[in-house]
């Protein structure tokens, strides 16, 4: 086995057996990078000798006998979390150069348990978009390929797009992601890799650059549900910076992995059965109820009535959010600064958002913008308010029949580079499966689970109850077991 192949459990288990060190598979990781990443265009910065550095210092912690929970472990980090004296751009123009003097929570947690980091992963700017197009660094491609058509370049997905390609392409173990819409279950079902969006507060957002507060979440992909859960134990916890961030115990998520899902009541949702859904997509959903079934467990079918208005919900509150939070790239403070002679405080702004922003950005800041302005708040944004309350009651009142909820993940599989970037609105419908577990604040996992006509990685979604990731990871690793997922993309490590 090449040393990239591990999964992050078998990689863990190799480095505690004295079978690898953590300098060999850092090394083997950046020689994969230096290879792939040129055509991926999965990573915006690569921080080679600084990895190396910390892959010998927990070389050195091992041998002492401190090993922390991922001690050794190269990992990618989405280019949304701020990273002490590493460049952090959000995909953006506007943070070109913008190096941040402290490190993100989520991130230092990861450092602490001995994470060996080997640079920033790209996303759709500012964690915009659902294709990873909308970067300023340029697209990243899907390591898979169609069958009948491998000449034509995929999307991974977004915003966590090149977390998700790097996993899949097997440039890192497992990375970190973020997710306000689906941005971590559907790249990792583009990729055909694993990806859980925690519980709202599950994470610490501090250090995390906002796109719409209510609805952002830090959450890891990994090859593996177990990877996974691994991740999160290290990511997740109280901090008191962040405000949102819940005072709970955080479980063993891994040990949740091996549990019986016999007994469990598996909600099917009658909203998710979508005019025009391709036909592969309702076979791989009956055959994961099948396939729980066949382990104990009772499929349930239950009505979430106003799943209908997730999308446009979705569509007001994100941006009107994301208005108020990009406010503050103004050219002043930090970041890109683009002046002329003689120019006042005004022209400033305007050069500067007009030359540093990207057109999805743009187009979020004005929508959002007018949502929020007077005489449209109360037509727009408090009316989606109020809708968002209905469909976090529609979950509510699911959870007195069932434990979990199993769906599709996303409505197709990835889609060519150049498809569909002319119709925002069809990009937005990306989000139609995973928006709602934003909007009510729960657990969403993503599992790969089987292959489209053209051989590309369909993936099912698990909902869960607030704060049971446990039970995701039970019914999502159940799946898997069933699935026996072994399908490889053809561009990898």
């Amino acid at each position: 086995m090449r040393p990239t192949d591990h999964t992050l459990k078998g990689a863990l288990d190799a480095l505690a057996a004295g079978e690898t060190t953590s300098v060999a598979l850092t090394e083997a990781f950046l020689d994969a990078i230096g290879r792939l990443n040129p055509r991926l265009n999965a990573f915006i910065t690569v921080t080679g000798e600084k990895a190396l550095e910390a892959a010998k210092a927990s070389d050195a912690r091992r041998a002492a006998g401190k090993a922390g929970l991922l001690e050794g472990a190269p990992l990618a980090i989405k280019d949304l979390f701020c990273t002490a004296g590493v460049q952090t751009t959000a995909g953006s123009r506007i943070l070109g150069g913008f190096i941040p003097p402290y490190e993100s929570t989520v991130t230092a947690n990861l450092l602490r348990d001995g994470a060996v980091f080997l640079g920033k992963v790209n996303l759709d700017e500012f964690a915009m978009g659902s294709s990873n197009t909308t970067s300023a660094s340029g697209p990243v491609e899907n390591p898979w390929s169609r069958a009948n058509d491998p000449d034509t370049r995929l999307v991974p997905g977004g915003s966590s797009g090149g977390s998700a390609a790097a996993v899949a392409a097997r440039l890192a173990l497992g990375a970190t992601a973020t997710d306000t819409g689906g941005s971590i279950r559907q790249p990792a079902a583009f990729c055909g890799i694993a990806g859980i969006k925690p519980t709202y507060g599950r994470c610490s957002r501090f250090g995390i650059v906002a796109f719409a507060s209510s609805l952002d979440q830090a959450g890891p992909v990994a090859r593996t549900v177990e990877d996974c859960a691994i991740l999160l134990k290290s990511m997740a916890g109280f901090d008191p910076k962040d405000a949102t961030s819940a005072d709970l115990p955080v479980p063993d998520f891994a040990a949740a992995c091996g549990r019986s899902v016999k007994g469990l009541r598996i909600g099917v949702p009658k909203e998710y059965r979508l005019d025009g859904m391709a036909p592969e997509i309702e076979a791989l959903w009956q055959q994961g109820l099948q396939w729980l079934r066949d382990q104990g467990a009772e499929t349930v079918e239950i009505s979430l009535p106003h799943t209908k208005y997730a999308l446009p919900t979705y569509y007001i509150v994100a941006p009107a959010e994301a208005s108020s939070n990009l406010a503050r790239y103004d050219g002043v403070r930090f970041g890109l600064r683009e002046t002329a002679q003689g120019s006042d405080l005004r022209d400033l702004y305007e050069r500067t958002r007009a030359k540093g922003f990207g057109q999805e950005v743009r187009r979020r800041i004005m929508i959002g913008t007018y949502v929020l302005s007077a005489g449209y708040y109360d037509a727009y944004y408090l009316k989606a308010q109020k809708v968002r309350a209905l469909i976090r009651r529609d979950f509510e009142q699911a959870w007195g029949k069932v434990d979990a909820i199993v769906t599709p993940a996303t409505p197709s599989a990835a889609f060519g580079i150049e498809e569909r970037q002319d119709d925002p609105i069809t990009m937005y419908l990306n989000d139609v499966f995973t928006v709602t577990a934003n909007l009510a604040g729960l657990p969403g996992l993503a599992v790969p689970a089987g292959l489209d006509p053209q051989g590309l990685p369909l993936g099912l979604q698990v909902i869960g109850k607030p704060f049971d990731e446990e039970t995701c990871f039970a019914v999502g690793a159940a799946i898997e077991r069933a699935a026996g997922f072994t399908a490889l993309p053809r561009l990898r490590a």
